[in-house]
């Protein structure tokens, strides 16, 4: 086998592959994230009548009452963003790895600095996402099905409404969230990889990424859940309305927490799972899929 097959690609090549598995995943699962905003939005202890009871009746509701092209409202920024957010992810990973085995003169990646990575390039991730996903939010949720026509509409009125630094709401718990997903994720998949039998075949090297990339997904998950029920409705918040109740996810949660119980940190996780747990694998799929195609090709 020729040495390229395991020397780190060009960042402009992991940034193509990233790109490619970001997008593939959201085609595939977007409506899962429309219905995890419709429900994390949802304020109060109880089920009022017009509020969604399940993944089912968001899904069977929209379609009813709003059409089911709205299960793909709001798609435009994340396959915008998604693109950069994605090939980010993985790109940052694959550089950090090296520079943190570098600082701790490690000659191979541990769980710790698998970890650290992750983390780190979560953290990366998070700067770029946090504007697309404040619109992503505005376009998807209910309250604001007849305010804005599109996502330039939706653009120009926060602007002209709530000034630039609106587009910056939510970002430091768009931090956590990220941070919490990618040290989840990657931390993960490094330990779930030793503990699988070694691959014998490359379908079998696919299904062990898929496997691996699904349950890192929902660990990823079940840690960011919090962050993105907090950041979910600081950006959804209408200053018309009065001021926020919270601007950081720690005030967030813990006024959440009072006023609703903990389990309310977990409103969306459904849906949220089931995106982000088989989508998890998708990504390492599609991602180790093009970066082998692209070392047998290209190196």
């Amino acid at each position: 086998m020729s040495s390229s097959a395991n020397k780190p690609l060009p960042f402009h090549f992991q940034f193509a592959a990233g790109a490619i598995a970001g997008v593939s995943e959201i085609l595939c699962m977007y409506p899962l994230d429309v219905a995890k905003t419709r429900l994390m939005l949802q304020v109060g202890k109880g089920a009022g009548k017009d509020q969604y009871k399940s993944i089912f009746d968001v899904f069977s509701r929209i379609i009813k009452e709003e059409g089911p092209t709205r299960l793909y409202r709001g798609i435009l920024p994340p396959i915008m963003v998604e693109a950069p957010k994605r090939a980010i992810k993985f790109a940052s990973n694959d550089t950090y790895a090296p520079m943190y085995m570098r600082l701790f003169n490690k000659d191979k990646l541990t769980q710790s600095l698998a970890i650290m990575t992750g983390v780190s390039a979560g953290i990366t991730e998070a700067m770029i996402v946090a504007t697309p996903e404040l619109v992503k939010i505005r376009l998807q949720a209910k309250e604001n099905a007849g305010r804005y026509t599109g996502t330039m509409d939706c653009v120009r009125k926060i602007y002209a409404e709530e000034g630039l630094k609106a587009f910056a709401n939510g970002l430091e718990a768009t931090i956590w969230r990220h941070a919490l997903w990618n040290g989840g994720y990657f931390g993960s998949i490094f330990g779930i990889k030793k503990l699988m039998p070694k691959a014998e075949s490359k379908k079998g090297e696919l299904a062990i990424n898929f496997v691996s990339g699904a349950i890192g997904g929902t660990i990823g998950t079940t840690l960011n859940t919090p962050p993105d029920v907090v950041k979910t409705r600081i950006q959804n918040h209408n200053p018309a309305k009065g001021p926020a109740p919270y601007s950081t996810f720690f005030s967030g949660a813990r006024t959440i927490i009072k006023e609703e119980g903990f389990r309310a940190l977990y409103k969306g996780y459904v849906p949220k799972v089931l995106r982000l747990g088989p989508g998890g694998g998708i990504l390492l799929v599609v991602y180790d899929y093009v970066t082998t195609y692209m070392r047998t090709h290209f190196m």
